[in-house]
């Protein structure tokens, strides 16, 4: 297998509502001397995505209920941002001190609906929370298919963004949204190096290289929010949603 590289799109502007990030990153890989090739993956952060896309709440907007100041009392947050996770949750499945896990909209299991005032300029009078994107699966596609208008390739396109683990202590990167890759690799049927039969082994190569990128990323003030990977040959398989992680319900052993 070849080197894979991970680097950085660099001096990206802070993103601003209604912001064309194709358009900004082509800008920006270009001025580097550098361009997007046949096979790379673009692994996007969450947040500025949700930037771009508006998904932005003012806190001072905001009014809680009854519901949320219960379970703010008892997680001990602001009970406006418990407000703004629940109308973005279809189920609350976790409730203790320090600690909110949802089942977020659009099916992700993850601590306050991945709700988060990181990297989000205050305006003068209130504070800003950003929003998971309303559809991130949309979202990488969209970004994908304006990339190929621009630059005449289609890379594929992962959304990541930063989830904790029920078993494991920190955060990691994870997709949230994923266009033209196997977000899956389904190893059953193959075999191990002495020939025995592979009858349960599934690969999240999303999440791989999510995480991976995530190193890229940093989790702070880095400012690096979209990475390209270079150098990967996905498994032959058709491309998926993100979505397609996601393990039902009635298989989930956290709930």
């Amino acid at each position: 297998m070849a080197a894979l590289q991970f680097f950085p799109v660099s001096n990206l502007p802070l993103i601003q509502p209604g912001d064309d990030l194709a358009a900004l990153i082509v800008e920006r890989l270009a001025a580097e001397g550098e361009q997007l090739l046949d096979g790379d993956v673009l692994v996007i952060a969450q947040k500025i995505v949700s930037k771009a896309e508006g998904r932005l709440v003012r806190l001072a907007d905001v009014t809680p209920s009854s519901v949320a100041e219960e379970i703010a009392a008892t997680v001990g947050k602001d009970p406006r941002v418990v407000q703004v996770v629940l109308d973005d949750s279809n189920a609350v499945l976790r409730v203790r001190r320090g600690l909110l896990v949802v089942e977020q909209r659009s099916g992700w299991v993850c601590a306050n609906a991945g709700v988060d005032r990181s990297n989000i300029a205050p305006a003068a009078d209130s504070d800003y929370l950003a929003l998971l994107p309303w559809d991130a699966d949309a979202s990488a596609a969209a970004i994908r298919a304006r990339l190929g208008e621009l630059c005449g390739v289609m890379p594929a396109v992962i959304i990541n963004d930063s989830h904790g683990r029920a078993w494991r202590i920190g955060t990691v990167g994870v997709a949230i949204g994923c266009a033209g890759l196997p977000p899956i690799w389904n190893q059953r049927g193959l075999h191990d190096l002495f020939g025995y039969e592979l009858v349960a082994s599934e690969e999240c190569i999303a999440d791989e290289l999510a995480g991976a990128a995530s190193l890229v990323m940093g989790q702070s003030n880095e400012g690096r929010p979209v990475v390209v990977v270079r150098g990967y040959t996905p498994p032959p398989a058709p491309p998926a949603p993100a979505q397609a992680i996601q393990r039902p319900a009635a298989m989930d052993a956290f709930r």
